[in-house]
């Protein structure tokens, strides 16, 4: 059996995450899942229209959330629906980091592991896969997946220089079926 995207970047850091994370991210998971989400948008101007551009949904709290997961050894495409807001991302390897578009933007993400919980990190950027944008911007790009009483939990909080809080969003998810 061939190794996921996230196996393959994680090396065996990935088999010491909690159960609810691997099963997640690997190739026996399902390609659907349910839970709630919060999302918080940043209060500025410059973070509204940033978050309008990468079409990021709008604050909620509670909200059903499903996301749907096409798997391939190369790629991942993440199809979420935020209480019907849509918000499509597709995850590659490159580099030995993750690269994750959504709409216009590729950020490079680091991926590393404390006890259980998998963390991401902002490592940079480039606006339509070729402009280069300065990574110092990109810092503050975080994330995290843990297990908690039997369910997959995240944790994103994207941060920019001269805007701030761009968006918060965390919650739970289960898989369906």
């Amino acid at each position: 059996m061939s190794t996921t995207l996230f196996q393959r970047l994680l090396g065996a850091e990935f088999y010491h995450l909690g159960e609810e994370v691997r099963h997640l991210h690997g190739f026996i998971a399902p390609p659907h899942w349910q839970g709630q989400c919060t999302v918080q948008r940043g209060e500025g101007r410059l973070a509204r229209w940033l978050c309008a551009l990468a079409k990021m949904p709008p604050s909620m709290c509670d909200a059903p959330l499903q996301v749907r997961f096409q798997r391939s050894p190369e790629k991942e495409i993440w199809q979420r629906s935020f209480a019907d807001h849509p918000l499509s991302s597709t995850l590659k390897a490159r580099q030995g980091r993750l690269q994750e578009r959504i709409g216009p933007l590729s950020l490079r993400l680091r991926l590393y592991r404390i006890d259980a919980v998998l963390h991401w990190i902002g490592e940079g950027a480039r606006l339509f896969g070729v402009l280069p944008l300065p990574a110092g911007w990109f810092e503050e790009i975080r994330c995290r997946e843990y297990g908690e009483a039997g369910r997959y939990h995240f944790e994103v909080a994207v941060d920019l220089p001269l805007v701030g809080r761009l968006i918060h969003y965390q919650g739970w998810l289960e898989p369906v079926g």
